[in-house]
């Protein structure tokens, strides 16, 4: 069956690659105490290039969007990540840069079916 969906995040990277385009996912690696010194190594920024598509939330989903405590903000979009080669996952510490513009990851929606990821569906915002 992980050949079936090995094969579906395939297909999800190159129409993902067809259709969007390919930007730079950011993100840091927190640093580490060392107990024996007491000091506290660097954060390690690292980087690595994905395929996305960047689009506004439909009506449909945006419907609630401006009532009180709901998370979807006005000017929020959605990044669909594809999840074929990618060396890490998204995670809410992460920035995407999508045409030399930050947005933060502030939700992540994964696609996995048995164990393999086909694409991340992120909320983003500036």
């Amino acid at each position: 069956m992980s050949d079936f969906y090995n094969r579906m995040a395939d297909t999800a990277l190159r129409l993902i690659a067809r259709f969007g385009s390919e930007q730079t996912l950011h993100d840091v690696i927190p640093g580490v105490d060392d107990p024996i010194t007491g000091q506290n190594s660097d954060d390690t920024p690292i980087s690595q290039p994905i395929q996305v598509i960047l689009q506004d939330y439909n009506l449909k989903e945006s419907g609630l969007m401006y009532a009180e405590g709901q998370s979807i903000q006005r000017g929020d979009k959605k990044l669909t990540i594809a999840a074929a080669g990618l060396q890490w996952p998204p995670a809410l510490t992460t920035e995407a840069e999508i045409n030399g513009v930050r947005w933060r990851v502030v939700n992540i929606k994964e696609v996995n079916p048995t164990g393999t990821s086909l694409v991340y569906f992120c909320q983003v915002r500036k």
